[in-house]
């Protein structure tokens, strides 16, 4: 890649495609594009495909979608799955209409079946059952995978997908219902502390173990790939003889909802007491996945937990 090669970040505004737009920007290139929802709508295909024909990028991130937590994910089930298709569809097709050297597709770790073995490796890809509670988006977001190894096959393409953790920092969303478990404990507490609450409920009983990954050690990995990874390279054969050629991308470190609860408390000031709405689902009651392809390659995080919350809690602190 030259650092003028013209770099398209699909979904630069929010919490990860800022990091992303951010890490490039730190590593010297200087032809970064990004359209708004507002400017573009990605579930539109003809406006992908003028977009594509006027600005000709070399190479595609494409990091946007529709994205929530437990709530939102269980509530919006048909937007989650329609928005997340289509816009992975359009991207990806006029990507390969239009020549684009590489595309990096970011997924998740929800992919993975609801009790894999731990850590999860690549390889457990759709060998058993989803978590429920956010099936339509895991089902997208596979589906965008077996797109890219798909076009790679037919087509040639160099199309290759990151599964990153749970994310976290700077730009995340902390709506009160919507938002993912971290960014929504970090709301709770700053209002408990705020209002001088005595106690916050948290959902659940506490117990899940969770993977976070920081945004901008996200970014690094990102901007690692697009620079040092191909298709080829990176395509493997599972034990049902499929090829596949996505690639995990975590800290390796793994905490419960209740240390992660008590940290956020801890770094927010909050002096009162936590209790658990055992009524309240827990979700996935493990997930760790295994990073230690990507690790293999030279990439590897560096922001640990309590760091990545405070600086969080400093971003969500400049919004409020």
């Amino acid at each position: 890649m030259k650092k003028d090669s013209k770099i398209y970040i699909a979904g630069h505004l929010g919490l990860v495609g800022g990091g992303i737009w951010r890490a490039f920007e730190r590593h010297g290139y200087t032809n970064l594009i990004g359209r708004s929802i507002e400017e573009m709508d990605l579930m539109n295909q003809a406006e992908a495909d003028a977009f594509f024909s006027k600005e000709k990028p070399e190479y595609v991130v494409l990091v946007a979608a529709k994205v929530g937590g437990i709530h939102a994910n269980n509530t919006y089930r048909g937007q989650f799955i329609y928005e997340n298709l289509m816009i992975e569809l359009n991207v990806i097709h006029t990507a390969y209409k239009h020549g684009v050297k590489k595309l990096l597709f970011l997924g998740s770790s929800c992919i993975y079946p609801k009790l894999a073995p731990q850590p999860i490796k690549e390889e457990a890809l759709l060998t058993g059952p989803l978590e429920p509670t956010n099936e339509p988006y895991a089902i997208a977001k596979i589906a965008g995978i077996r797109l890219c190894d798909a076009y790679n096959r037919q087509y040639g393409t160099n199309f290759i997908s990151a599964m990153p953790t749970n994310m976290y920092g700077p730009g995340d969303n902390y709506h009160p219902e919507n938002s993912h478990v971290l960014p929504a404990l970090i709301r709770r507490f700053h209002e408990a502390k705020v209002s001088g609450a005595a106690e916050v409920v948290c959902w659940g009983t506490g117990s899940p173990l969770r993977e976070f990954l920081y945004s901008d050690d996200l970014a690094e990995a990102c901007v690692f790939l697009v620079e040092k990874a191909n298709y080829k390279d990176m395509a493997f054969t599972d034990e049902s003889g499929t090829v596949q050629s996505h690639i995990n991308v975590g800290s390796g470190k793994e905490v419960t909802i209740k240390q992660l609860a008590e940290t956020v408390r801890d770094v927010v000031g909050f002096k009162g007491k936590i209790s658990w709405d055992s009524s309240k689902p827990d979700g996935t009651p493990r997930k760790l996945i295994d990073s230690s392809r990507i690790n293999a390659l030279g990439w590897t995080s560096q922001v640990t937990l309590k760091e990545g919350i405070t600086r969080a809690y400093q971003d969500f602190l400049s919004r409020v």
